[in-house]
């Protein structure tokens, strides 16, 4: 199944692949079974995408997601403070998340080799279990540079090392949460010919929050560059969304986004509406690869998206069936 997920050619084969995965997950996920009998949900009653049922994506933080009898080889959990509950996903099948980004970075940034990678993730650093940090540092590895790597706290070298590489007309990938991005603009000014600066979102407490365009304003004029990009991923997923600037993203052929209406979580809304965001995720073979998430959003005619927000609170509405 891994060879056709990640070679899908066409959204008609992409529909037909989904089918044949709702069906694996309902046979196979306990929890995801539960979920859909409870909306008296079958397969036989499935035709389309839209019919399929999203899982709440809190339900990551009180079940065991997972479609197969395999030995867990990797747990992928969220950020979070001492007190709140986070996020974990088992992980079986290792191989699906490695190719699902490699094949996800190559689609839309071609190939790894040609890119010199920074990371500037200081909180996810800071922890265990960090999907994100799992794959860049994989990425790290794959680019086959020396001057690849991560970075903490010691802005002053990144700057320097910034600074040269872009100088020197080497092609660089700096990948970082959004406050550690805005710390460096702070203490430094850039003017940026060959680097593409790419943040991962949330202040994780660090700074006040900002809409996206007053963050990548800010980013923009400091580092020197006319876009930012971004990467639309979380703990639930094995895929990525990648925007290359105005906070439009985009999916590789194996992910998809849908919106929910916020009054009735099962009804699918049509394109250019504001709603919850659905993913289908095909590299969660062995979780659950329909996950309604705490996004809001909406999806434009060519299936880019956007993230205009989230839900006040952390209980969805309609989502009351996390009693099973």
């Amino acid at each position: 199944m891994k060879n056709t997920i990640f070679n899908i050619q066409s959204e008609q084969q992409f529909k037909e692949v989904v089918i044949q995965v709702f069906k694996h997950q309902f046979e196979h996920n306990p929890v995801y079974r539960s979920f859909c009998d409870l909306l008296y949900m079958h397969p036989s009653d499935v035709s389309n995408i839209e019919e399929i049922p999203f899982l709440p994506i809190q339900f990551f933080k009180s079940k065991k997601i997972i479609s197969s009898l395999e030995e867990v080889k990797e747990i992928f959990t969220s950020s979070g403070t001492t007190s709140s509950i986070t996020s974990k996903h088992y992980v079986t099948d290792i191989s699906f998340y490695k190719e699902s980004y490699l094949k996800g970075f190559q689609h839309f940034y071609g190939n790894i080799n040609d890119y010199i990678i920074l990371a500037l993730l200081p909180n996810y650093l800071e922890r265990q279990g960090s999907s994100l940090v799992y794959m860049v540092d994989d990425l790290i590895q794959k680019s086959n540079h020396k001057e690849s790597g991560f970075y903490l706290n010691n802005l002053d070298e990144l700057a320097d090392k910034l600074s040269s590489l872009d100088n020197s007309g080497k092609k660089v990938l700096l990948i970082g949460v959004s406050f550690a991005l805005l710390d460096m603009v702070e203490q430094h000014s850039f003017n940026l010919k060959n680097t593409v600066i790419m943040e991962t979102g949330g202040m994780k407490g660090r700074r006040k929050e900002l809409i996206r365009t007053e963050l990548h304003q800010l980013l923009s004029k400091g580092f020197g560059v006319e876009k930012i990009h971004s990467e639309y991923g979380m703990t639930e997923l094995l895929s990525q969304g990648y925007s290359n600037g105005d906070g439009i993203f985009a999916c590789p052929p194996w992910m998809k986004t849908l919106t929910r209406d916020t009054e009735d979580p099962l009804s699918i809304l049509s394109k250019g509406k504001t709603g919850g965001i659905n993913v289908i995720d095909l590299a969660n073979y062995n979780s659950c690869s329909f996950i309604a998430t705490q996004d809001l959003g909406k999806i434009y005619s060519d299936n880019s998206f956007e993230i205009i927000g989230r839900f006040d609170n952390s209980d969805i509405r309609g989502c009351n069936l996390m009693v099973i």
